[in-house]
């Protein structure tokens, strides 16, 4: 059972919205969707190459109430910092959704 006074950072939810870029792609921004109360857990570090760029990835935990529609396509702000999804799952009878996210630091 998840204590939801661990749920202290406040995180911006993030979904994207995509527009024709007028040469067959698209271009995409993202918009805010929600604010909400989360867990963030580190859960180790990487070293990665990101176009010719040396920089590092921090692996999250992210645990916050269920309820929203998220997908690996949202994203999280936490200030400066940009948290990508790269998993989702339902716990604890599907009160608590727990994230896996990666933060890129260059």
């Amino acid at each position: 059972m998840i204590d939801p006074g661990r749920l202290k950072t406040r995180l911006v939810i993030e979904a994207p919205i995509e527009a024709d870029d007028g040469q067959g792609g698209v271009a995409r921004s993202y918009s805010a969707v929600a604010t909400v109360w989360a867990a963030v857990l580190p859960a180790r570090m990487t070293r990665a190459v990101e176009a010719d760029a040396d920089g590092a990835l921090v692996h999250l935990r992210i645990v916050l109430r269920g309820g929203f529609a998220l997908t690996l396509r949202h994203r999280f702000i936490d200030g400066a910092k940009i948290y990508r999804i790269t998993a989702l799952r339902e716990i604890d009878e599907r009160r608590f959704v727990e994230i896996d996210a990666e933060w890129r630091i260059d």
